[in-house]
């Protein structure tokens, strides 16, 4: 992926307009280089211009009500075709500008397994457009575009002024990627191609600080061997991070019980 791709998929990451095969490649590329952090800072920075020119509106109570009855009421068979004025006429006296229906519209049949067709998709997608601008239902999507709290935590960390990481490949190929910020305090680190281990067994991170292992958590990779671990505990600027293997849920007392199997230098 090239950098231009890259702040392409920054634009949509920080819209949370990306597919899941996006969000993936957008991630991969953020950890492999951090670099291009100032692209997801200016995507951020332009989203949050665009939502400051947006007024807030108080709709009326029955808008609502009026919009789930409609959508309850709409066909899921094959039916006659549904006047867009009639749906759309409730928003129009809500305030916001009427929407105009298009004159003639093109006529597409039911696809063999639904009976709704390019108009009422177009139609639910302007009600729903609607709904947003008039702030119906926005905390409830947000809560659904929620993303892992360790990809938060990632960006936090790769966003911060003093962003830093480092990158270590493991015996076997597996590529460990620590990133930490020391005004944050915090650290992730992101795997690619890590073993997998069985299911008595876990890894285990560590902050090393002053030859002293302080245990910060446990985590396990997908079947690619990849994960995105958040470090528990504040990071402190020179501690190297370290993943152990440890019998499942961690080490029983504390402190490492094996050799590390890769350790990241932050200083």
């Amino acid at each position: 992926m090239n950098e231009r791709d890259f702040a392409d998929l920054a634009a949509g990451h920080a819209l949370n307009a990306l597919s899941d095969a996006d969000e993936r490649a957008y991630q991969e590329a953020l950890a492999g280089n951090p670099h291009w952090s100032s692209h997801v800072r200016d995507a951020a920075d332009a989203v949050a211009a665009i939502s400051a020119t947006v007024e807030p509106v108080e709709p009326p109570a029955s808008i609502r009500a009026s919009l789930l009855a409609r959508i309850s009421d709409l066909p899921q068979e094959s039916a006659a075709p549904v006047d867009d004025r009639d749906l759309l006429e409730d928003f129009a006296a809500a305030g916001p500008a009427p929407i105009e229906p298009e004159q003639e519209a093109v006529t597409v049949g039911p696809s063999a397994s639904s009976g709704w067709g390019l108009r009422r998709w177009f139609t639910l997608a302007a009600s729903l457009v609607a709904v947003l601008v008039l702030g119906f239902g926005a905390v409830t999507i947000g809560q659904q575009l929620t993303r892992p709290a360790s990809l938060v935590a990632l960006e936090q960390v790769t966003t911060a002024p003093d962003a830093q990481s480092a990158t270590a490949t493991m015996p076997d190929g597996a590529v460990v990627t620590a990133h930490w910020s020391a005004s944050t305090g915090q650290s992730v680190l992101v795997t690619d191609k890590m073993s997998t281990l069985p299911s008595d067994k876990t890894y285990e991170l560590w902050f090393v600080r002053d030859d002293t292992p302080i245990a910060a958590g446990i985590f396990s990779t997908d079947a690619e061997g990849k994960a995105t671990a958040v470090l528990q505990g504040e990071f402190h600027s020179g501690d190297v991070i370290a993943v152990t293997v440890e019998p499942a849920g961690g080490s029983p007392d504390g402190t490492p019980s094996s050799a590390p199997v890769v350790a990241v230098a932050t200083a």
